[in-house]
């Protein structure tokens, strides 16, 4: 057996073959492969002999595929395609082999939703530097992906049409109740609602409008004991038994000691997803960050 059978065919043979295909000249092959004619023939004829086939029928209308030559023609097809995936798996691992992913997010996400995010995917791409941005509230989150401080952030939907985005999870609005409350049933009355100290965030906060909004949605008026921006304050005071919370699930852990979860009398809930500018052009880094969110399906937080 010679050696050009032992290494089976060449891939300028595999380019010729298609090239003759798809054009049905030999002349206009060579052109679209910048080869002159005589070369693009000879690599036809080698190719059939090596194979033991004919695998195009000349002819004074140019070059027909045979049977066995529209079988081979279209495992060549699949072989430049793999070849094609395979160049573009080496360009994202070189550009995965360093750069950076910027993420801007608020408060409770950064907390609760994205440092098992990250940790998976510093695992799947240890070289990539992954650097997080906490914000008061949405509206920062936004502003920073707007003027290219950030490449990814974590907002609340539905958003404005400047930005393509992803469900990540719905967050559902908790009652956390001092420990000298005795409340066997998690199903709060708007009656027994109104009557407790609430402790709320302050008006410049998206978490207060739409609390303020439920409440008026069901003919009541939010009047807060105390209002802090802090979470943790909000936590603490509650835990000391000085009032009950009104805050999102990604907001509330950890759950102080003695401190009970009791529902709203009417489910409230926001959308929380991930954000970019739309049509925007994602460095490798970027895009592998997004695949990661877009495999995970959205999820609700349960207490």
């Amino acid at each position: 057996m010679s050696k050009a059978h032992q290494n089976g065919p060449k891939l300028s043979q595999i380019r010729a073959l298609v090239a003759v295909a798809d054009f049905g000249s030999f002349g206009e092959a060579a052109l679209e492969l910048g080869l002159t004619q005589p070369t693009v023939s000879h690599a036809i004829a080698t190719l059939e002999d090596e194979l033991g086939v004919i695998l195009l029928a000349r002819g004074r209308h140019g070059a027909q595929l045979t049977p066995a030559g529209t079988a081979v023609t279209q495992q060549a097809r699949a072989v430049l395609q793999l070849l094609e995936q395979m160049q573009q798996t080496a360009n994202l691992h070189k550009g995965l082999q360093g750069g950076e992913v910027r993420i801007a997010t608020f408060r409770g996400a950064a907390a609760n939703l994205l440092p098992r995010i990250v940790a998976q995917f510093n695992k799947e791409h240890p070289a990539i530097a992954v650097t997080i941005t906490e914000h008061y509230d949405f509206g920062y989150v936004e502003e920073q992906i707007r003027c290219g401080k950030a490449d990814i952030g974590i907002s609340f939907l539905p958003t404005s049409e400047e930005f393509e985005s992803w469900e990540l999870m719905s967050d559902p609005f908790w009652v956390l109740l001092p420990p000298a409350v005795e409340q066997p049933d998690p199903n709060l009355s708007w009656e027994q609602l109104v009557d407790l100290p609430l402790i709320v965030y302050p008006e410049d906060n998206s978490c207060f409008a739409a609390v303020q909004a439920h409440f008026q949605q069901a003919g009541f008026t939010l009047k807060p004991r105390y209002q802090f921006r802090e979470t943790s304050t909000i936590l603490s005071m509650v835990a000391q038994g000085l009032g009950a919370a009104i805050v999102p699930s990604l907001s509330a852990h950890p759950i102080p000691p003695g401190v009970s979860i009791a529902r709203l009398p009417a489910p409230l809930e926001r959308q929380v997803g991930a954000i970019v500018l739309a049509e925007a052009l994602h460095p490798p880094a970027v895009f592998a960050f997004l695949q990661l969110l877009q495999q995970r399906s959205p999820v609700t937080a349960v207490g």
